[in-house]
């Protein structure tokens, strides 16, 4: 399979089409391998639009949910990035190839050190943890796959006093992340 011919007619036939407009992050998946952050099963499969299973119930996200949120994100280079559940690595190199540096971590709790300018949550949770929101720098993005009910949304947000809003900017295919559950309420049956 020519890798290359199916990466650029990702970018032209899926990623352009579909709202994907920031440069770097074109730049970024045009020239970063997809098929190197695949299971070996699926490298004929990984420029295709769909979720790809990479193992223990984790799913890569489709490249056009991807390819959103990142150009949402507007990221820039020298920027610090922090990506929460990435389960192969790929959006952590297309952030490196952006020339962020880059902080990849598998749950919720994001640990110490300096806040981050952009943080990519690689999947869809029910509820951002505040934990996370309290490592975004003043002003710093946040995106993310929503999940409810069911129902993925993609969702990029902006950090302002402790807080952060989100405002969806389409539906997706995101696979929810483990470990980011809505802790469930009681509620009296009718």
């Amino acid at each position: 399979m020519d890798h290359s011919a199916a990466r650029r007619a990702m970018i032209d036939n899926q990623l352009r089409p579909e709202a994907v407009t920031d440069a770097a992050v074109l730049a970024a998946m045009g020239s970063v391998p997809r098929e190197d952050y695949v299971p070996a099963s699926a490298r004929a499969s990984a420029y295709i639009d769909r979720q790809v299973a990479v193992g223990d119930g984790r799913f890569m996200m489709p490249p056009t949910a991807l390819g959103r949120l990142l150009s949402a994100l507007a990221p820039r280079p020298g920027e610090r990035a922090l990506i929460v559940g990435a389960p192969t690595g790929y959006s952590a190199a297309l952030l490196k190839h952006i020339g962020l540096d880059v902080t990849s971590i598998d749950g919720p709790d994001a640990g110490q050190g300096e806040p981050f300018d952009l943080i990519l949550i690689d999947g869809a949770v029910e509820e951002v943890p505040q934990t996370l929101i309290d490592r975004l720098a003043e002003g710093g993005r946040l995106a993310t796959g929503l999940r409810d009910r069911g129902v993925s949304r993609l969702a990029i947000g902006r950090a302002a006093g402790g807080r952060i809003g989100l405002r969806t900017i389409a539906d997706a295919e995101v696979a929810p992340l483990p470990g980011f559950e809505r802790p469930r309420a009681f509620t009296f049956p009718v």
